[in-house]
């Protein structure tokens, strides 16, 4: 297979034999970011973990795409149920593509919904592409550039959605943490609209509280999910963020996070900004990336 970024070095082809195999095998290949490898998911037939570098990215069930085994992905569809009524068609941007998870899951349960995904490793994209093909029919575009590069090419007002879940490795980039480029996702939304990001973060949570700001001077409602252990500062891990300029459904949303199967708690409103404890908004020119990550978090 030709690839942008070197040869991919096959060990099994994915979804082309998983059909009548009980034991299908792994794909790795070199790709811009790193060794990319598509592990099979020994309990769904189907289902596949993407890694980078052996951090994982995302985990897929083509024969189920409504199904989210991340806990930072489930937090996410539960957003993407909750900004428009049941079915109705949205207009999507996703910052990252992974293994294209959340696509799949708007196309599922929101069909003829529009959306473009933003992904600056084009070796990944023909990975994912090859190995874990995009449902014919869902009307998704993938752009092989950078993120920010990517979002100033949308239209004033498109999108009722945009996601950023957008990582350098295990970082995410410091020019996605600034208000200019809250900035640009606010020119992308619709009045109605919601941001959405993952955010990655350990003790003492710095980036966090930095995030919750500069969201904080840009949107008028705000909401994040995390685990309780991460919200305490006692692990490393994600927490997604939710802002809008209209009121949030937060008793749902709460609601489902608390009844996943690794329970979360939503923080908003006053309890929000305290514990931002007076950050400061992160501009291009203070912008930083997020942490990384301690080895352990992918033991």
């Amino acid at each position: 297979m030709t690839r942008h970024n070197g040869t991919v070095a096959s060990k099994g082809r994915g979804k082309q034999q998983q059909r009548g195999r009980t034991a299908p095998e792994a794909v790795s290949g070199q790709v811009d970011g790193g060794l990319a490898e598509l592990a099979p998911d020994r309990e769904r037939p189907g289902a596949w973990t993407l890694l980078i570098d052996g951090a994982p990215q995302s985990h897929v069930d083509l024969d189920d795409p409504g199904y989210l085994d991340f806990a930072y992905q489930r937090r996410i569809g539960h957003l993407i149920d909750l900004v428009a009524p049941a079915r109705q068609p949205l207009n999507v941007v996703h910052l990252g593509g992974g293994a294209f998870t959340l696509a799949r899951y708007t196309a599922a349960g929101r069909p003829r919904s529009t959306q473009q995904i933003v992904e600056i490793d084009a070796g990944l994209v023909a990975f994912v592409r090859e190995h874990l093909p995009l449902d014919p029919q869902a009307r998704v575009r993938v752009r092989a550039v950078d993120a920010r590069a990517g979002l100033a090419k949308i239209p004033d007002g498109w999108a009722d959605l945009v996601i950023a879940d957008v990582f350098d490795g295990a970082r995410t980039p410091a020019h996605l943490t600034s208000t200019e480029f809250l900035d640009d996702v606010r020119r992308v939304l619709t009045a109605t609209g919601w941001y959405v990001a993952n955010l990655a973060d350990g003790p003492p949570l710095a980036h966090l509280r930095g995030q919750i700001a500069t969201a904080a001077s840009r949107f008028a409602y705000l909401a994040v999910a995390a685990d309780p252990v991460v919200w305490r500062g006692k692990r490393f891990g994600n927490a997604v963020m939710v802002a809008a300029d209209r009121e949030l459904p937060l008793a749902e949303f709460t609601r489902r996070v608390a009844s996943d199967p690794h329970p979360g708690r939503v923080e908003h409103g006053r309890a929000l900004t305290d514990f931002a404890g007076g950050a400061a908004p992160v501009s291009d020119a203070s912008a930083q990336p997020s942490p990384e990550p301690p080895p352990s978090v992918f033991r």
